[in-house]
């Protein structure tokens, strides 16, 4: 189980949009990284291949490792660490670490 999932609100903790927050969009578990709404923008340079698809630059989010994030608790609003609890029924859940409620 991932610490962080699809539409979870992150913060960004390092590199050129430290400081910033946004929502997951999608996770690459190969190569560990994500993509993050507004961050890490990067200009697709595309070409015209029809006359319904101009061609021109695009901008896009680019990929952002996922150890450079931290998960924003949806309970205290804060960029906090994320802890597993088994319960007694053997499902797991995400938990915060710093209200010790579930996420």
């Amino acid at each position: 189980m991932l610490k962080i999932k699809k539409n979870d609100r992150v913060k960004v903790i390092k590199g050129k949009d430290s400081g910033k927050s946004g929502k997951v969009l999608r996770i690459d578990n190969n190569t560990g990284m994500i993509y993050v709404e507004g961050m890490n923008i990067i200009h697709r340079h595309t070409r015209q291949r029809d006359q319904n698809k101009p061609g021109g630059i695009i901008k896009k989010e680019g990929p952002v490792n996922i150890s450079d994030v931290m998960l924003i608790c949806p309970n205290c609003g804060k960029a906090v660490r994320v802890g597993f609890e088994i319960k007694s029924s053997g499902e797991k859940s995400r938990i915060c670490k710093k209200c010790n409620q579930q996420i």
